[in-house]
């Protein structure tokens, strides 16, 4: 990320520079003590440009032609432009990646727990399996406003998307055959969820076309935590009787 915004804010100094340097030191104004000759070089140039992105104005170096002038202030905007949009961007793009691994943690607590298909047969089932479709939700809605943060790779599996995202199969799998018609219904949410995620991984990211088993398999491969071909887990017994 910061080599990324150090990249954008070099290119436009540089571009700038070029801009000034031909015109220099003719169009450009020097404060007292400087030798304009020898203050007319491309590392000066960049130095000019450098300032006004940073909306430093130290004023040492200044344009005294009129469409330099003009054109500086508009260097200095599109300074703050980058940073207002650096700024923004990190404070989007976190909040994102902290509720993708929220998810990943509260679907390793629920593979962890060893809930049985009786104990999700009930109204507690029921809105465990609602939490997790919204939240699966707002996942889909930040990988399409955010793409970058697929990018990112969690650390350990317990942290990990890619890792734990099939145990949601998993568990709509089992709460299918549950007696409660609120579980039915949670759990056909939960697919829904689980397929529209899909989707958006498989068409902007994996290209695998493949149903959800298939994408999350490469989701997790791509993001170096292979589960292999054996399936989602499963969680206790059936829920049929």
């Amino acid at each position: 990320m910061v080599v990324v915004v150090a990249a954008w804010a070099l290119t436009v100094a540089v571009g700038w520079g070029l801009i000034y340097w031909p015109h220099m030191p003719e169009d450009f104004s020097y404060a007292t003590g400087l030798v304009p000759s020898e203050h007319a070089g491309p590392l000066d140039a960049l130095y000019i440009s450098l300032v006004t992105l940073a909306t430093l104005g130290l004023g040492d170096i200044a344009p005294a032609s009129g469409w330099l002038r003009v054109l500086a202030p508009m260097e200095a905007l599109v300074g703050f432009v980058l940073l207002s949009a650096t700024v923004a961007w990190i404070l989007g793009i976190y909040p994102a990646l902290a509720r993708r691994r929220s998810l990943a943690l509260r679907l390793s607590h629920v593979r962890r727990s060893s809930a049985t298909a009786q104990a999700l047969d009930s109204d507690g089932g029921a809105a465990l399996l609602d939490g997790l479709a919204s939240a699966l939700s707002t996942i889909t809605v930040d990988f399409l406003q955010y793409a970058e943060s697929y990018y990112f790779h969690d650390g350990d599996d317990n942290t990990s998307l890619p890792r734990q995202i099939r145990h949601a199969l998993g568990l709509a799998d089992q709460a299918d055959g549950a007696h409660h018609p609120d579980v039915r219904l949670s759990a056909s949410v939960l697919r829904r969820a689980l397929e529209d995620l899909a989707v958006v991984l498989d068409e902007s990211f994996l290209h695998t076309d493949g149903g959800p088993e298939r994408v999350f398999a490469a989701y997790a491969d791509d993001h170096g935590h292979p589960q292999g071909p054996d399936g989602p887990p499963q969680y206790g017994g059936s829920g049929r009787s």
